[in-house]
């Protein structure tokens, strides 16, 4: 027999079940309306006006590279250049990274259109006991009355060893109270690594950017904004180059700005590394130097190297020419150590070699040491181009390839004269004489209207009698042509931005004058065979 039949249920169980039933129904309806009406109000706030407009704010904000907006203190200074009250040492506001640290098309432009030398303030690492030569270096490129900036010495001058042309100096503090324990360094490298925030301190107005190098760098001060000018200096960015030593590379790191090539940081990141950088080199007292110091507290605020191939540390000695003749295709920008290579130019002392230098390189910045190649199919030569410095004419046609490559005509800082102690692409030396290349070296320089002139001699070199005797079959190249006359046509100003390697034509003149056309390559080959005389 079936006890759960309702025949068999007693009136008071039907009529709790009655009960239980009901209640059940009420509660669902209960819930049932509750849900209709969260759901009514949500669809009207997603569709009422107000919500549409903060929905179209924060995916404005999202996208946004600008998602903070940093200005410089405007606090003047006084004479001496230095802020009469002690520097405020209160902790920066924190920093939201943005997306994109390089700019879109069109904010680039807006940026490069605004910034300029006004924007840049440079901290230059000098040395008392060196001032007197090295002084000459900067006034090569020292623009007095366009640049800010100050040369940061460890003690006062004489007054007659300062004039008007060069940087205001500075006398750095006392870093006696940090911890120096390398073994192998100097302390100076304190000294250095603060130099950034004792500019800072000086509160300048309309600071943009800080950059650093060394009081035996060469800057091309005008190259520098066009490739800061790719950046969004409200962002915390940091800009240099790395050295071309692989074993200083491996020692110190591949994603560290060298200071000697220098080293550009915008005004955001330079007001971060203020409030904790002396904290920072206190934790770094077993590191080296200063660049190296100041990398380690970069890196604790998560930024990036942005690398830039124009900036050159220059860790090399004896002849530069191979580094020299195969720049990168990018804007030139600095080079260091230059009293620890050979001259550039054969006859001419260190000082005048690098005033013939610096006189190319301000005549056309640009296109300063940029490569061109281009090919005489009649008479089997191969032609390449390094607008300021030198032109090499080889034997036969050499593909592009090969000519890229930096030629080893250098040893590293270190004293190693191996290719595998350069991250770079080289090559060795033709072994055979009768495969080098005829040299043509600048002998000067002027701009002609919208165009550049250039006139190359050639160089008398060691292998020349050899040549003779043991190449008497295949006479040297152009065996009557004395100089050569390049004619330099403008670069486009965006060509930094896509560079690409300039193209060259031939044209002789006479049997003792040959010239060449160089300029920005359009759609099509560069540096092919396809010119020729």
């Amino acid at each position: 027999m079936d006890f759960s039949s309702p025949l068999c249920r007693s009136p008071l169980s039907i009529s709790r079940a009655r009960r239980w039933r009901q209640s059940r129904t009420g509660t669902a309806v209960v819930v049932v309306a509750a849900l209709m009406i969260c759901t009514t109000a949500w669809l009207s706030l997603v569709f009422s006006g107000t919500t549409a407009r903060c929905w179209h704010r924060f995916k404005n904000w999202e996208g946004s590279p600008h998602t903070v907006q940093w200005k410089p203190q405007s606090q003047k200074p006084n004479r001496n250049g230095k802020d009469d009250g002690i520097a405020s040492l209160s902790t920066a506001p924190s920093l939201q990274m943005g997306r994109n640290r390089s700019l879109s098309e069109a904010e680039r432009w807006k940026v490069a259109a605004g910034l300029t030398l006004d924007h840049i303030v440079f901290g230059i690492a000098g040395s008392s006991q060196l001032w007197k030569t090295r002084r000459e270096f900067i006034r090569l490129w020292w623009r007095r009355n366009s640049m800010t900036g100050h040369v940061w010495l460890e003690e006062k001058l004489d007054d007659k060893e300062w004039d008007e042309s060069l940087p205001v100096i500075m006398i750095s503090e006392d870093t006696s109270r940090f911890r120096y324990t390398n073994p192998t360094g100097h302390p100076s490298g304190l000294r250095i690594a603060r130099i950034l925030l004792e500019t800072f301190r000086l509160r300048l107005s309309d600071v943009k950017w800080f950059v650093l190098g060394d009081d035996d760098t060469i800057f091309n001060v005008d190259n520098l904004v066009h490739v800061l000018s790719k950046y969004d200096y409200n962002e915390m960015v940091y800009v240099g180059g790395s050295s071309e030593s692989h074993s200083a590379n491996t020692y110190f790191s591949h994603n560290m700005a060298y200071g000697g090539g220098g080293i550009a940081i915008s005004y955001p990141l330079a007001e971060s590394l203020f409030s904790i950088l002396d904290d920072c080199l206190e934790r770094y007292h077993k590191f080296y130097g200063s660049d190296d110091r100041l990398h380690a507290c970069i890196s604790e605020l998560g930024v990036p190297l942005s690398r830039e191939l124009g900036f050159h540390q220059w860790d090399i000695r004896g002849s530069a020419h191979g580094l020299l003749s195969s720049h990168p295709v990018a804007p030139f920008v600095s080079i260091h150590h230059v009293e620890a290579v050979d001259p550039f130019y054969p006859g001419l002392s260190s000082l005048d070699n690098l005033k013939l230098f610096t006189k190319a390189m301000n005549v056309d910045p640009m296109s300063f040491l940029q490569r061109s190649i281009c090919y005489d199919h009649a008479g089997s030569l191969s032609f390449s181009v390094s607008l300021g410095y030198t032109i090499q004419v080889f034997p036969g046609i050499v593909p592009p390839w090969m000519l890229e490559r930096s030629e080893m005509t250098y040893s590293a800082w270190n004293k190693i004269h191996n290719r595998n102690e350069f991250d770079l692409d080289t090559r060795d030396p033709f072994k055979s004489v009768c495969k080098r290349p005829v040299l043509f070296f600048l002998e000067d320089v002027e701009r002609q209207g919208n165009t550049t002139l250039g006139t190359y001699v050639r160089a008398r070199v060691k292998g020349d009698l050899k040549r003779k005797f043991f190449c008497f079959t295949h006479s040297p190249p152009l065996p009557y042509v004395e100089s050569i006359q390049v004619l330099g046509y403008p670069l486009k100003k965006n060509w930094h931005l896509s560079p690409r390697r300039l193209c060259c034509k031939l044209n002789q003149t006479s049997d003792e004058l040959l010239t060449i056309s160089v300029r920005q390559c359009e759609k099509g080959s560069c540096g092919s065979f396809a010119y020729s005389m």
